[in-house]
């Protein structure tokens, strides 16, 4: 299993540069931030930095959207990131929350996703791409690669992820909804034609290292609310007995409304709805043994790599704990199950291992 960090780009940058570099010291191999360049800082700007300070991680978003950015611009910045460092970022996408509805924005369709996914790969990997009736393509892009990881959780998203990405991401760590997405996203991958092994699957969730659990559930009951956001979507889409899990859906019952001010903060008023139940069953928490044993669950469902929020209170002291005592425990012989997947792998039926 491999492990990544997620970070927001609160200023000062050197901070989240700092911080990074010392994941990459604990065994985290990407290094992921929030999209949202109207709350925090840009994170491409960042990202160079990043990538400067690091010798190994792969960076990208955990999740940039098809509606803030020129996707032609899109593709630019990553090409120019991975001509700069090699071939080091990976673009973490969605329909789009905080981004787009502080702006006055509606989260963006999914073939509108599927299409940005298309483009910015075919871009950003220096083959021609249509943008309406004009064909472009980036000329200075030499031996270039760009994975899209589409995050997502309700079935028409999971279907789009397996027909078209080459990693999906769950930002939850409930094992009940991480079974169901996965065999969705698999399910819908075969159905297309492809390997369903050949995606990269990745949960993201916020992990807190500590014995105090009171202390840990406030500290991370945002997430409930984070999460939320996309679920009131989903119940609004589906209604309470369509067919997402109601592991997912039932806990939103006494939502009111959600301030984007506080957004993937400790402290976020908005969340006093979450329960107790939500923050254990979505988030990682407890001491580090506790921590293994649900990786180690994961990773039997086909998950590839973990990736961490620290928008928490003990930040470093979670970073270390896990360097010493969760990432070398899954390290060791019969730690973590073999993956199911490969990221380097093309999928059978797609032309080149590219989104088509």
């Amino acid at each position: 299993m491999d492990f990544g960090v997620v970070l927001q780009t609160d200023p000062p940058a050197r901070d989240v540069v700092r911080l990074m570099t010392r994941a990459e010291e604990r065994g985290f191999s990407y290094g992921w931030t929030f999209d949202s360049c109207v709350l925090w800082q840009e994170p491409f700007v960042i990202y160079s930095q990043i990538l400067s300070a690091t010798s190994a991680m792969t960076v990208g978003p955990m999740v940039t959207s098809p509606g803030t950015r020129d996707w032609s611009v899109l593709a630019s910045l990553f090409a120019t990131l991975n001509e700069m460092f090699g071939n080091r970022t990976v673009c973490g996408i969605g329909r789009g929350d905080s981004a787009h509805r502080v702006i006055g924005k509606s989260p963006s369709t999914l073939a509108t996703v599927r299409d940005c996914m298309h483009t910015v790969k075919e871009l950003a990997e220096g083959r021609e791409a249509l943008f309406g009736d004009t064909p472009v393509r980036i000329p200075w892009v030499r031996n270039g690669r760009l994975e899209m990881w589409m995050a997502g959780y309700g079935p028409k998203a999971l279907k789009t992820a397996g027909e078209h990405a080459d990693g999906f991401i769950l930002q939850c760590a409930d094992p009940a909804i991480a079974r169901w997405t996965i065999g969705s996203v698999r399910d819908a991958a075969r159905a297309a034609g492809r390997d369903p092994a050949g995606i990269t699957i990745c949960v993201a969730a916020p992990a807190y290292v500590g014995d105090d659990l009171p202390h840990q559930r406030e500290q991370l009951r945002w997430f409930g609310g984070m999460v939320g956001n996309h679920v009131a979507d989903l119940v609004a889409r589906y209604g309470d007995a369509g067919p997402v899990p109601p592991e997912l859906t039932e806990y939103i019952t006494g939502r009111q409304g959600y301030d984007y001010a506080h957004h993937g903060r400790a402290g976020n008023p908005s969340t006093d709805f979450v329960p107790d139940e939500i923050v254990d069953r979505f988030c990682l928490l407890g001491p580090a043994s506790a921590h293994v044993d649900r990786l180690q669950e994961l990773a039997e469902l086909g998950v590839d790599q973990f990736a961490g929020y620290l928008m928490h209170d003990q930040r470093e002291q979670t970073l270390s704990a896990y360097g010493e005592n969760v990432i070398t425990k899954l390290a060791e012989p019969g730690g973590v199950p073999a993956k199911s997947g490969n990221r380097s792998r093309p999928i059978p039926g797609v032309a080149g291992g590219q989104i088509r």
